[in-house]
């Protein structure tokens, strides 16, 4: 079988909430997502044939350095190596735009997103503690409380 792949396609402001349901799969909180859907840059995942495979939102989060706030797959779509060509595709993209540093938040909670991190290139670089019990509903995962946020970072 032919390896799938990816392009970006920017996503205007007008457009974002048709993507409320992708984002949501990847942060479980609809208000939460709603309260940075208009921030930064959103792309579409489109694959060769045009078809929405998921979206990306990536924030400015100081001098120098993005954020990936929200990466989301459709089901039908994980496992295949597109989310790695969306962080290398990623990666061009803000390195041309002149950003030094990558950074990326993820549940303790969430396993396989430690893991997948880990295998594009990020290191972890901090915990922020107690994040996600600011969330209005508790998060589990693999039966684990989503409690803290363990914060990655990858050189541009």
């Amino acid at each position: 079988m032919r390896k799938k792949r990816v392009r970006l396609q920017m996503v205007e402001s007008c457009y974002r909430l048709e993507y409320l349901l992708y984002l949501v799969m990847a942060d479980e909180s609809e208000s939460v997502v709603k309260d940075y859907i208009a921030e930064g840059q959103m792309f579409a995942i489109l694959l060769d044939s045009d078809k929405v495979a998921g979206v990306a939102l990536f924030v400015e989060e100081s001098e120098g350095v993005i954020e990936l706030k929200n990466i989301a797959l459709d089901p039908g779509f994980r496992g295949l190596g597109l989310g790695k060509q969306v962080i290398n595709l990623a990666f061009e993209i803000f390195r041309e735009q002149g950003f030094l540093k990558m950074i990326v938040g993820t549940a303790n909670s969430s396993i396989a997103n430690l893991a997948f991190y880990q295998k594009a290139g990020f290191r972890m670089a901090e915990i922020r503690k107690d994040f996600f019990l600011k969330y209005p509903e508790p998060i589990f995962e693999d039966g684990i409380q989503a409690v803290d946020m363990v914060v990655f970072e990858r050189e541009l």
